[in-house]
């Protein structure tokens, strides 16, 4: 894994503001402002409001609802400040009063005709960061962009990668006064890495790589040179321990999808490090400090990009600093996030072919001998949960009341089978068919039980993997993040338009309302002079949507609603 330091680390006086880095440190107990994704840098999205409870939230109703012409998906979390709310759409930046739903000001952002074409996956935007008076967004032709929080003039845009197979779909990460992001593209043979910018200037600070180069530690891990386009990518924001001073950040699946071009020369299986991992670097420079491999060499695009939460909580007795990550592969892990040493995984979802179990010793998974023949023979094979997950993106929430991790899961497979004859080259400007995936392997269809849903909202356990209850979605699985609260509640949107509210403890559904599109934002709560809000992005998109053809029933478009208790 290689970093580049780029130059002595010297941030302006400007962008070293006391009361900027106190307020995002201890967002996690505002109460009027939403300053982090994840509503405070431990990404637990629970919220110490109870004013809306399980006793009056059938008198939540709309107060407001801003239109935010956008056909595409909207996946946006919004972020609040001193009475702005600020959320995005792939093409637009818009800041609307957060108490009438007038707008305040929008900026808009263009791109090539083609821009769909070298985007995997869906033109989406999942939300900004805020510090020292400015709103930071990525863009889907791989640039950061810096604009003035009042006025929304931009004051500078850093070109993190050129457009071809690369993207930045999810917010940037501010952490102890370094401006952090990703990069998406790992089906176009996009190398990953995360980078470091100075958020006064957006001069870059250093660049890790998450695909170990040859000559690099964990580069004995790759097939030649094979991690130059190995994927690894970091596409989903990561998060921030202040006191250990540690991000902690996922890390994509190996490209491509089939492993030959990265496996050892006589056949053997390499573990492609990072791939599939959580990092954890100090943000000041880069350093990667520990790692945790989830699923080694993976065929299966079981990627650990949503990186999960950061919970202090008893095992066996014992106070722990953890963080607990429900992985795409099917298994719930809680880590010691001070070193990385694996306490728990186990099943979180009911059909798991790929794996038997988590080895506790080594972390490593145990194959079946259904993927033991597959990863030799890349034979049409049924795997369960499918290239989406047990869970994909969608953020899950913590209630330090009940001990339950909310979240959104799936319950279907997909039909794999490698696709040796398809040639794989870096995607560059004017490279050739420069619109196509690269993965080698065919995705034949999915398969999707009969006997029961595809999806659920559950309670899970962390340290079982076990739900103390679930909530099944009859149509399409939900695709929302999840918020909790000290009111008992759950909040959560459906693929059909529903947004929720949910009994914590009992799964009992306890109000829901029709946002006219399906939801797939990431809800926040906040409160103003005694009054408590609900505020969520509602709009369907994409790249689920475009394979389940059940998605044609449901209209596109996307708004935000924001709710309160009827007076």
């Amino acid at each position: 894994m290689i970093k580049i330091l780029l130059g002595a680390f010297v941030l302006s006086a400007a962008s070293i503001q006391a009361q900027d880095f106190q307020a995002l440190q201890n967002d996690n107990k505002s109460l009027a402002d939403v300053l982090t994704n994840g509503m405070g840098y431990e990404n637990q999205r629970y919220s110490p409001l109870k004013r809306i409870n399980h006793n009056n939230v059938s008198r939540l109703v709309p107060v407001w609802s801003h239109n935010l012409n956008n056909p595409r998906g909207s996946e946006s979390q919004p972020i609040i400040y001193d009475g702005v709310m600020y959320v995005t759409t792939y093409s637009t930046t818009v800041a609307i009063d957060a108490l009438s739903g007038k707008q305040v000001w929008k900026a808009e952002l263009n791109f090539p005709a083609d821009i769909a074409k070298t985007v995997c996956c869906g033109l989406v935007n999942r939300g900004v960061a805020i510090f020292g008076g400015k709103i930071f967004r990525g863009t889907v032709d791989a640039n950061i962009v810096a604009y003035d929080a009042k006025t929304g003039k931009e004051l500078w845009k850093y070109q993190v990668a050129d457009r071809i197979g690369k993207a930045i779909t999810s917010a940037p990460l501010i952490a102890n006064g370094v401006l952090i992001t990703g990069i998406a593209g790992g089906e176009y043979g996009t190398r990953g890495f995360l980078d470091g910018l100075d958020p006064e200037t957006g001069k870059r600070l250093w660049r890790l790589y998450t695909a170990a180069g040859k000559d690099e530690k964990g580069g004995d891990t790759w097939l030649n040179d094979s991690a130059q386009t190995g994927g690894g990518t970091t596409w989903l924001t990561g998060v921030y321990d202040k006191n250990l001073d540690l991000v902690y950040w996922g890390v994509g699946q190996p490209s491509p999808w089939n492993p030959k071009e990265r496996s050892g020369p006589d056949g053997g299986t390499l573990d492609n490090l990072y791939t599939n991992s959580v990092i954890a670097i100090r943000p000041r420079n880069g350093e990667v400090i520990w790692y945790r491999q989830f699923t080694p060499n993976d065929p299966l695009d079981y990627d650990s990009t949503e990186v999960g939460m950061l919970v202090d909580m008893k095992i066996k007795g014992v106070d722990k600093k953890v963080l607990l990550q429900a992985n795409r592969n099917g298994f719930f892990y809680v880590l010691d996030r001070t070193n990385g040493d694996l306490l728990a995984a186990n099943p979180y979802i009911k059909t798991i072919n790929w794996a038997e179990k988590i080895d506790l010793s080594t972390g490593r998974p145990v194959h079946t001998e259904l993927m033991k023949k597959y990863v030799k023979t890349g034979e049409t094979t049924t795997f369960f949960p499918s290239a989406f997950g047990g869970k994909n993106w969608q953020p899950t929430s913590w209630n330090p009341n009940t001990g339950l991790v909310y979240a959104n899961t799936f319950d279907f497979g997909m039909i794999y089978k490698y696709n040796d004859k398809q040639e794989c080259h870096e995607r560059t400007p004017t490279a050739s068919k420069k619109d196509e995936w690269c993965l080698q392997t065919d995705i034949a269809g999915f398969e999707f039980p009969k006997d029961r849903p595809h999806g659920y909202l559950a309670a899970i356990d962390p340290l079982t993997g076990k739900s103390k209850w679930q909530m099944p979605w009859p149509e399409q699985p939900s695709w929302s993040g999840t918020l909790t609260t000290a009111g008992n509640l759950v909040f959560t949107g459906a693929s059909n338009g529903e947004f929720m509210a949910i009994d914590a403890s009992t799964g009992k559904k306890m109000w829901a309302f029709q946002t006219g599109s399906g939801v797939a934002g990431q809800p926040v709560t906040w409160e103003h002079k005694g009054v408590q809000y609900i505020s969520v992005v509602s709009g369907t998109g994409g790249i689920y949507f475009d394979f389940d053809p059940r998605s044609a029933n449901v209209p596109r478009g996307s708004s935000v609603w924001t709710f309160a208790l009827m007076k």
